[in-house]
């Protein structure tokens, strides 16, 4: 749920899900994600997995449109995501009630493209941006792009 200020969502390589429908569900429906033959699953002592990224194909699967050397840190530094967060089902969503801006890249290989462009629409994207390219962390060497579109979201949002 969005707090009390928020006037509107900007979702940057994002899910944007419907009530009950988890991330593993919307990558599913359509092709073109390769982040599963990616992950490196490590057990966790309470029970669960985390999943990482495996670092030789971390550039590659998460951020193909940086340099080498940036991605290669962000392998290293990466957080985990639980097995349990890609699927667990969604809540009721905020985009439902509030308007929505949408930025992916084109060639997200965690995300298939066809999917953000299904969430965007499904949420009534005031605008949406789909960057020729782009990588699923578009927004680090397209950060200017972002900007734009969180003003653009800032003033037209009411």
């Amino acid at each position: 749920m969005a707090g009390t200020n928020v006037t509107g969502l900007v979702f940057v390589g994002a899910f944007a899900p419907v009530a009950g429908e988890s991330a593993v569900e919307l990558s599913g429906k359509f092709p073109g994600s390769t982040l599963g033959e990616a992950l490196a699953p490590v057990g966790l002592p309470g029970g669960g997995t985390d999943l990482y990224i495996q670092q030789g194909r971390y550039h590659h699967q998460f951020a193909a449109d940086s340099s080498p050397e940036l991605a290669a840190v962000m392998a290293v530094t990466q957080r985990p995501i639980t097995d349990a967060a890609l699927n667990e089902a969604s809540g009721e969503p905020a985009w439902q009630s509030l308007p929505s801006w949408f930025l992916f890249g084109s060639e997200d290989l965690n995300i298939p493209v066809a999917a953000h462009r299904f969430m965007a629409e499904r949420a009534g994207s005031r605008h949406t941006v789909e960057l020729a390219g782009g990588s699923h962390t578009v927004a680090i060497p397209e950060a200017a792009a972002l900007v734009d579109l969180i003003r653009e979201a800032t003033t037209k949002a009411n």
